[in-house]
């Protein structure tokens, strides 16, 4: 059976694995990596670090599974890497898409006529180059899948692909190439860039390894979990539960007129791409979900582990009135209100743990609901089932707590982390191996669930929600008004 090597670089751990044309995962190798914050707001990673697990974790699954045909690449979107392309060696810090250091540059540049936020990749490029101090020479720039390229390619790659690069901040709107007055204003020259690439497509050899496989796709995290969860069709969504939750939509959409934030708080977003077509979607982001489950249990011990928390909850019928409104970090779709804060509401000498863990879940359900009717009003496109993935998805009463606050179905993935199948299956795809069609018929949920509540009361718990939203909302007026 004709199989892919996977190289998927997460927010905290990179892991590698084979996928095979019938969307199996196996002989699956997973390290953690290196995340440090010197500073409050600022994420930094070993690019370096990165490099070398790569190729030991590779090395490691090709042994066990044997050798791959082809390698697809899957990595958290706009981490940014400064290197030097003789040397082969990444040249500072990799700030990570959750480094916030480039905040009053971003607002700086607004007058000029720049709209960007700190999250893409466009203003952490420039504060990499200028605190490098050196001359351009080879210097190269890019985010992880075209430091993974490089470095598999041994250098013979400089590379992005439309996923990633289309959420830079420093291309033009059709993906077709960079846009020279946002690349001057920014004080960075083309040659650093990365050339633009399909998702799928015969990219160059993985010299690097054993056998030279041809590269064959290169992928951001979220189109790559909307693929491997094979959503294929206009309207197929998928909800993935990490730290936060973001959702993906395939639409039937053109290249947008621009690529800043919707009305409806979604994004447009390039899930998809050939050398003859891009595929667009819409993409909708909570800042905290799986992150309130890590306050519970390393901040204020309420919790000692995550698995727990489903059976806390189930401990008590309902929250007894107590709601939660998880935006530890802010609020995201439809919001964007940075300065709202998270809060529980409803507290009574009688609430309990358990009222508190519950609330917490159905809080972070509810928020995820936020994005299904975000998606719904900006595409028009009725959702009736989404397909979910990540850690979180193994939390069951979480999944029924969002079937209930959503009304829809809910297909949970068997396999957790779809990142890694989706590369997979994208790079199986570029080398004729699987066509886009039969990806489709690869999907195999671990269940389906539905409602249990009436719809009457589930239009009372969203109208109580919409409520504790709008009292957290502004909590800190200076920050609520900052918009990127």
């Amino acid at each position: 059976m004709v199989t892919a090597l996977v190289v998927d670089i997460g927010t905290t751990s990179l892991r590698t694995a084979l996928v095979s044309t019938d969307g199996r995962v196996s002989h699956v190798v997973q390290r953690p990596l290196t995340v440090q914050s010197p500073q409050p707001g600022e994420v930094e990673l070993d690019a370096n670090e990165i490099a070398a697990l790569t190729l030991e974790c590779a090395l490691s699954t090709l042994k066990a599974g044997g050798s791959a045909d082809v390698v697809g690449i899957a990595n958290q979107r706009q981490t940014t890497v400064l290197f030097d392309a003789r040397t082969r060696q990444a040249l500072g810090p990799a700030l990570g898409w959750q480094d916030l250091r480039t905040v009053f540059d971003c607002l700086l540049l607004q007058p000029e006529g720049l709209r960007v936020a700190p999250n893409q990749m466009a203003t952490k490029a420039k504060w990499l180059w200028e605190n490098l101090g050196q001359p351009a020479g080879d210097i190269r720039v890019g985010s992880l899948d075209t430091w993974i390229a490089f470095v598999l390619s041994n250098g013979a790659l400089h590379v992005s692909d439309h996923s990633n690069i289309g959420l830079s901040g420093l291309i033009n709107n059709d993906l077709s190439s960079y846009n020279d007055d946002t690349v001057r204003l920014l004080g960075l020259r083309t040659e650093m860039l990365p050339a633009i690439v399909p998702t799928a497509g015969f990219l160059g050899h993985a010299a690097a390894l054993p056998g030279s496989p041809a590269i064959t796709a290169l992928v951001g995290d979220q189109p790559a979990s909307l693929f491997g969860q094979n959503c294929i069709s206009v309207g197929q969504t998928k909800v993935t539960f990490g730290t936060g939750s973001i959702l993906e939509q395939r639409t039937d959409r053109q290249a947008p007129d621009a690529l800043n934030r919707f009305e409806s708080g979604c994004f447009p977003t390039p899930i998809f791409s050939t050398s003859d077509r891009i595929d667009w979607g819409v993409e909708a982001i909570t800042l905290s979900a799986g992150t309130c489950i890590e306050w519970l249990r390393d901040d204020l011990g309420v919790i000692s582990d995550a698995a727990e928390t489903d059976a806390i909850a189930r401990s008590v019928q309902s929250s007894d009135g107590v709601m939660f409104v998880p935006a530890l970090l802010g609020l995201g779709t439809p919001q964007w209100d940075f300065g709202a804060r998270g809060a529980f509401f409803g507290l009574t000498r009688g609430s309990s743990k358990a009222h508190l863990v519950r609330a917490v879940l159905e809080g972070i359900a509810h928020n995820a609901v936020d994005l299904i009717e975000a998606a719904e009003a900006e595409t028009g496109i009725a959702i009736d089932s989404v397909r979910v993935d990540g850690g979180m998805t193994r939390n069951d009463f979480l999944m029924e707590a969002l079937a209930n606050a959503s009304g829809r179905v809910v297909e949970i993935s068997s396999e957790v982390e779809s990142t890694t199948r989706g590369a997979g299956l994208m790079a199986l795809v570029a080398a004729s191996e699987l066509n886009v069609a039969e990806v489709g018929t690869l999907w195999n949920a671990r269940a389906a669930v539905t409602a249990t509540l009436d719809e009457a009361t589930r239009r009372t718990n969203r109208e109580r929600w919409h409520d504790a939203v709008r009292r957290a909302e502004k909590t800190l007026p200076d920050l609520s008004s900052v918009s990127f």
